[in-house]
């Protein structure tokens, strides 16, 4: 009796025990099939966590993420950007599908027993599917972004009523290809959705050559000078020129140039067209002779320089090479001995054609400030390469070295007023200066010719100023002298 009913109690314990497992089966079997329902512990989309979320609740989340705009900076701006409107769009589907082949693909029993031995299976993460108009992309930067953010470089400007210059302001302009790669990746990322654009600084460019004009008219405007200047200036490197003249401050025609008083300016023809019938090669009475003529602006010299061109037409060579090389202006007709006969009596030029303006130029030496500047630069231009009007009318007689030849005796030249008195200390300024007392006694030309070496470029000024009383020094010298560290100034901004 006893033995039957442990039996019975037994059975009914055994009977709850299978009863009780059959409902815990039952409920894991429930919660296993809702899990499996949703994507596994440990998944990613597209860099998004979707564990726990079903295929529908993963696409709204994915939409949120990559379709929130871009944050951009560009400079000081700030600004967003729809995904949408360059062309960014994610495939979905194709995401979910990798998703749910990954969530389904395991057999549902022995994914079920790993459940029941709470043994998550390994995360699994499904990689981006997206695609982008980099076209798009790089239209809309183009259109929207540089064309409003990017800022040219500002050029410095001209001090009114001084020599100096103000700085400009560099430019920015955005990094293209750069800004593209940046913005499709922060486009492909699920956290990174802020980016900071780079730019290209462009450098402040100098003043246009129009302001360099300006201020120079504006300098002999506010000048004390009223009589009659000629203005010519070179850039060596781009060949770029600003030529003009102002009569007691007006601007008045340089077509054709005016015809001036070349007084020892003149020295630079003769001292070229020596070179050109005689060569470079020099002796040393021929060097110290030569050298007493820029140095000392020996005029006795100077004719000793002339007769060995030609004993008797040397003035008259001079001129025909200058002729040869197209400056039609430019002559001298006889020696600078008081007395000295007139080899080209009543030499009609275009320059002293005219009948507006009046220089009284010296019957025996005249010239013009573009044609005496055009001198120099070819024999700058013939140093640096052979070239220029120079070299080409002479091919076979001048030469590179016979240029430089020229260069170092105007370098003799350290007057250290006019050109020279408008650049730093040490500038190198190969010149000729030149003045004359007239027939009344009285100095009516002032001028100077020269090439101003600089760090910032080289250039090419010639000068002549003309008053019909009198030519007063200390109002000819300080404009000449503000002109050219105007000059100097547009060429070295950085340094004033």
């Amino acid at each position: 009796m006893r033995n039957r009913n442990t039996n019975t109690i037994l059975r009914g314990i055994s009977i709850l025990f299978l009863v009780g497992a059959f409902i815990l089966t039952v409920i894991s079997l429930i919660a296993y099939s809702r899990q499996r329902a949703g994507y596994p512990a440990g998944m990613t989309i597209a860099g998004v966590p979707v564990d726990g979320l079903t295929p529908a609740e993963a696409s709204q989340r994915l939409l949120e993420v990559y379709t929130s705009p871009i944050e951009v900076k560009y400079n000081e701006a700030v600004f967003h950007i729809d995904p949408g409107a360059v062309g960014f769009s994610v495939d979905i589907e194709t995401m979910l599908a990798a998703a749910d082949l990954t969530r389904t693909g395991r057999p549902f029993w022995s994914g079920f027993w790993d459940y029941l031995w709470n043994r998550p299976p390994s995360a699994s993460q499904i990689p981006l599917s997206a695609s982008i108009s980099e076209e798009r992309l790089r239209e809309f930067l183009q259109n929207e972004i540089a064309s409003r953010y990017d800022t040219p470089p500002a050029p410095a400007q001209p001090v009114p009523g001084g020599t100096s210059f103000l700085p400009g302001a560099p430019g920015l302009t955005l990094d293209l290809d750069r800004a593209v790669l940046i913005i499709v990746n922060a486009l492909r990322s699920p956290a990174e959705r802020s980016v900071a654009l780079t730019f290209n600084q462009s450098a402040a460019s100098r003043p246009t050559m129009e302001n360099l004009t300006i201020l120079l008219k504006q300098i002999v405007g506010a000048s004390d000078f009223d009589g009659l200047i000629g203005f010519y200036m070179m850039d060596l490197q781009t060949g770029q020129e600003i030529h003009f003249a102002m009569n007691n401050r007006q601007e008045i025609s340089v077509e054709p140039d005016i015809a001036f008083t070349a007084s020892s300016t003149i020295k630079v023809p003769i001292l070229t067209s020596y070179l050109i019938n005689h060569g470079a090669d020099l002796d040393a009475q021929t060097i110290e002779v030569i050298s007493r003529v820029f140095r000392i602006s020996d005029n006795s010299a100077t004719d000793l320089i002339l007769e060995r061109i030609d004993p008797n037409n040397g003035p008259v060579i001079v001129t025909r090479d200058m002729e040869a090389m197209g400056l039609t202006s430019t002559y001298i007709s006889g020696m600078f001995f008081l007395g000295a006969p007139n080899l080209l009596p009543g030499r009609v030029t275009p320059g002293n054609s005219r009948t507006d303006i009046f220089t009284d130029p010296d019957p025996y030496s005249q010239t013009t400030p573009s044609e005496m500047g055009i001198l120099l630069a070819d024999i700058y231009q013939c140093v640096q390469n052979g070239g220029g009007a120079l070299a080409a009318a002479f091919p076979a007689r001048i030469t590179p070295a016979a240029c430089q030849t020229i260069i170092d005796f105007l370098a003799l030249d350290k007057f250290g007023a006019l050109i020279q008195g408008g650049v730093p200390d040490g500038t190198l300024v190969p010149h000729k200066h030149g003045f004359v007392l007239s027939r009344d006694g009285v100095m009516h030309d002032i001028s100077d010719v020269g090439i101003v070496y600089s760090p910032g470029g080289n250039f090419v000024l010639s000068i002549y100023t003309y008053h019909p009383v009198q030519n007063i020094w200390d109002t000819a010298n300080p404009l000449v002298a503000n002109l050219t560290q105007a000059v100097y100034n547009y060429f070295n901004i950085s340094s004033q």
